[in-house]
């Protein structure tokens, strides 16, 4: 049964972990969860972050064997609600940690938050708005 408590596990490719780990550590304030680096022959290297005992956490691999190139498109979104007006201190420490602050596809994250792409392209949005459902 999927419900609020059910674990959730976002992953995707990346060119470089390290930099990777700067952005969303560094730059965001999440935690590494996991961090898998030593060369197994056949492993991806792992990068998991997230707060510490949430339902979900966002993992990042790196196969050095069979590199895939990430291909993020305008819609592939890491939403972050802030519940508050985003601090332009976060925004400055994300692009101090390799981000590039960027316009959004869709003009609703301009007009509540903010859009910072990740050193591999993929964009993060800061949003001001508090999470309802």
């Amino acid at each position: 049964m999927i419900d609020s408590t059910t674990r959730i596990r976002v992953a995707r490719p990346s060119r470089d972990l390290a930099a990777a780990e700067r952005f969303y550590v560094d730059g965001l304030g999440l935690d590494v969860l996991w961090r898998s680096t030593e060369r197994v022959a056949g492993e991806h290297d792992l990068l998991m972050v997230g707060p510490p005992g949430a339902a979900w956490h966002f993992e990042l691999t790196h196969d050095p064997e069979r590199p895939l190139e990430p291909t993020p498109t305008v819609d592939d979104l890491f939403v972050v609600y802030l519940g508050a007006p985003v601090d332009q201190a976060l925004v400055d420490r994300l692009e101090a940690q390799g981000g590039t602050r960027v316009p959004a596809h869709n003009p609703y994250w301009d007009r509540y938050g903010v859009t910072v792409a990740d050193p591999d392209g993929y964009l993060l949005v800061l949003c001001s708005r508090a999470w309802t459902v």
